[in-house]
């Protein structure tokens, strides 16, 4: 880097170069830009393996242990309020037996309204229960005769390509299978766009 300084003598500039810095200077300008000293090989692997404690799923679970134990508490709120008005103590009946109570209370009163209903149920039942074994057993024959039908499908193709790859004696193909195969498949177009058409 030139340097420029007055002359001792008064008159004039000098121009003076100064030689390479020494590596100490390099260091502390380092040290200095980079704000302090770097952390040591020990110091740095010790802090990459640090957790930073954030974990999605962790925090996910917390969420929903909080939801939970919100309904639980405003389930054990109701249960308290009903027992109040039923001017029976807590640690007499559990919640078990409260909705036993209310079930078997439920069941009692459809039970007086509606005698004859269970038969009628069961028609009801039996009859929903026929109309779905006539629906699977058409769908059986429906399957069943598709089958059917791809097998004979299958065999008059082989049938087709044993023909249409027989060869004379000098190994020629023999075109009169593949002229009449070419013949059926126009004929049955042209059938199929007639009907098409009417």
């Amino acid at each position: 880097m030139k340097n420029r300084k007055p002359n001792g003598n008064g008159n004039g500039y000098r121009i003076e170069m100064e030689g390479p810095k020494p590596i100490t200077m390099k260091k502390k300008k380092n040290i200095n830009r980079l704000g302090g000293t770097g952390l040591s090989l020990q110091a740095f692997a010790n802090a990459k393996s640090t957790t930073n404690h954030y974990n999605p799923a962790l925090i996910k679970k917390k969420r929903e242990f909080y939801k939970n134990a919100k309904h639980v508490n405003k389930y054990k709120k109701s249960l308290k309020q009903q027992n109040q008005g039923n001017d029976l103590p807590s640690a007499i009946r559990t919640p078990e037996e409260e909705n036993e109570d209310i079930v078997s209370s439920w069941t009692n009163k459809k039970n007086k309204k509606k005698k004859n209903s269970s038969h009628s149920l069961r028609e009801l039942y039996e009859k929903q229960r026929e109309e779905k074994e006539k629906l699977r057993m058409e769908r059986e024959a429906i399957i069943q005769a598709k089958k059917e039908q791809k097998e004979k499908a299958e065999v008059q193709r082989k049938a087709g390509r044993k023909e249409m790859f027989k060869k004379t004696r000098h190994g020629q193909p023999v075109m009169k299978y593949r002229i009449q195969h070419l013949l059926q498949s126009i004929q049955s177009s042209s059938s199929a766009s007639v009907n098409k058409n009417q």
